[in-house]
């Protein structure tokens, strides 16, 4: 699966990249900054994108999806080409959706304890 993430940058959004990549998508990005530690992420694994800001011909009728990060506005030249190739363009959450719909899954909430009761969790 080939994804394009505009506003890779962020702190959940870079992570996602990471794990689709770690899964063996094929990754892309594009931000208009990228602050620690998503940059050295990024770069660790090779997808730090070679400039800062948007490019449209990153944007090819051959991705399956881009994924679309919350300060990405509406006039985005990268989203603009992606909704005239008619590409699957998903936010974050949809996209988590998409990946999780026909599997079971769990949600850990509170105020406290949240991270400790995962880990307990992925230990088990």
């Amino acid at each position: 699966m080939k994804v394009h993430f505009i506003a890779v940058g962020g702190s959940a959004m870079h992570n996602l990249a990471l794990a689709l990549h770690k899964k063996g998508y094929s990754v892309s990005g594009s931000d208009d900054e990228i602050f620690e530690p998503s940059k050295s992420r990024l770069k660790k694994y090779g997808l730090l994108p070679p400039d800062e800001g948007w490019d449209i011909s990153r944007i090819t009728p051959d991705l399956d999806a881009v994924i679309l990060g919350m300060h990405a506005k509406a006039d985005n030249p990268e989203l603009l080409k992606a909704k005239e190739l008619g590409l699957k363009i998903f936010s974050y959450p949809e996209f988590l959706y998409e990946q999780s719909k026909d599997k079971k899954t769990r949600v850990i909430g509170g105020s406290h304890g949240k991270t400790t009761i995962t880990a307990m969790v992925l230990h088990v």
